[in-house]
């Protein structure tokens, strides 16, 4: 029966790591892995979530079902953190989901039930599972250009040229912020145009959000959901808990949809009923982790300086390694590094180079030259950056 399988892809990053695991040399160093790491190379748990995890443990008494679309002391906390007072909430309709990868699969199962016809226009490059959610939701996709390697920026003309032959009703993927993998954000003027260009093309946004306070700060980051929310009719968003609280096996995601309040019900069923087909119930631990940080105000607090931390320290590194390859290089053709947001960003390199860094030198990024910068330290980068300077 099994052997008409086709054999499953290797995932990348995935890969990327195995070979990290398997090197023996003490001084090698790991940017390919999408997790936060502190400079000790530990994804710490977060000193709100151990409060909470102790609160809940103190004072939960039982661990029956939640509703199919999950708790709605979970729904109503994430909802506010990521769009604040921007829509009405009679025109919010949402679920959670198993992480943010669950998100953006039942945000595509929805696009999928809503208009099978439709195309997703997604960003070249972005997160693989984008891709290869859609295919495997029937959905048909196409590339649009996003990225101008020789700036470091948003490929902006490139962008508008490709999405203008977007059809009436597709949906186009955009990062929220911190963009993964290039740490090229659109500017608020840009999610202005793009509202616009959206609006009278008839088009509806997709909105990808897993690192939220990874940026700028936590209402700075969502200054361009809010807008599209505020701006237009329909809005689909993925977000996830995974980062910004560190809850990565948790698998704490939600998806909203913003739509005119007549439509409200029958999204908000449909989005029970694909949970309730794949799922049943959404896991609930991390969830409630999360709804008990942002509802006291002592450990919201303590959360959002932890978060801070952690941002201060990655746009810290950005800058380090920005100079020290301009020192290394004697040029200034690494400078975007220092200008990008979120953990991600893009050296460019051939997979010869790529292999190169990994054999010659143990520095292991991701194909295509995405390395997380989380994975740095003050002892790293002149090593990293020596090694960049030699092969790229």
């Amino acid at each position: 029966m099994f052997k008409q399988l086709p054999a499953a892809k290797t995932d990348p990053i995935l890969a990327v790591s195995q070979l990290f695991r398997a090197d023996t040399r003490e001084d090698k160093t790991d940017l390919g892995v999408g997790v936060y790491k502190n400079e000790a190379g530990i994804t710490p748990v977060m000193r709100a979530v151990k409060a909470a995890e102790q609160k809940l443990v103190d004072t939960q008494d039982s661990k029956v079902y939640t509703a199919m679309t999950g708790d709605p002391a979970f729904l109503d906390a994430m909802t506010g953190l990521l769009l604040g007072d921007s829509v009405a909430p009679a025109r919010i309709a949402a679920a959670a989901a198993t992480g943010g990868t669950g998100s953006v699969r039942l945000a595509m199962e929805l696009i999928h039930k809503a208009n099978p016809e439709a195309t997703v226009w997604i960003s070249a490059p972005t997160w693989p599972n984008h891709n290869a959610i859609a295919e495997v939701v029937g959905l048909s996709w196409q590339p649009y250009r996003y990225y101008n390697a020789e700036t470091g920026g948003v490929d902006r003309a490139g962008m508008m040229e490709d999405l203008a032959q977007a059809k009436a009703g597709d949906v186009i993927l955009l990062h929220g912020c911190c963009h993964n993998p290039t740490g090229a954000d659109l500017t608020m003027d840009d999610w202005r145009d793009m509202a616009e260009f959206l609006k009278s093309r008839n088009l509806v946004p997709f909105l990808d959000t897993a690192y939220q306070g990874f940026g700028l700060g936590l209402d700075e980051d969502a200054q361009g959901v809010r807008h599209l929310c505020a701006t237009l009719d329909h809005v689909i968003i993925s977000a996830s808990a995974a980062k910004n609280f560190g809850l990565y096996r948790e698998r704490a995601g939600l998806t909203l949809v913003i739509c005119p309040e007549d439509e409200r019900p029958l999204v908000q069923g449909t989005l029970a009923a694909i949970n309730r087909a794949s799922v049943s119930f959404p896991p609930d631990h991390g969830a409630r982790i999360v709804s008990t940080i942002l509802t006291d105000d002592a450990l919201r607090a303590d959360w959002e300086a932890e978060l801070t931390e952690m941002r201060d320290r990655i746009n810290g590194l950005r800058r380090a390694l920005a100079d020290a390859l301009r020192y290394t290089c004697d040029s200034d053709r690494f400078g975007y590094l220092a200008d990008q947001r979120g953990m991600f960003s893009l050296l460019g390199g051939t997979p010869e180079q790529i292999e190169r860094l990994r054999n010659e030198f143990g520095v292991y990024i991701v194909g295509g030259g995405r390395l997380n910068m989380a994975g740095l330290t003050p002892r790293n980068i002149p090593l990293v950056a020596r090694a960049v300077a030699q092969v790229l």
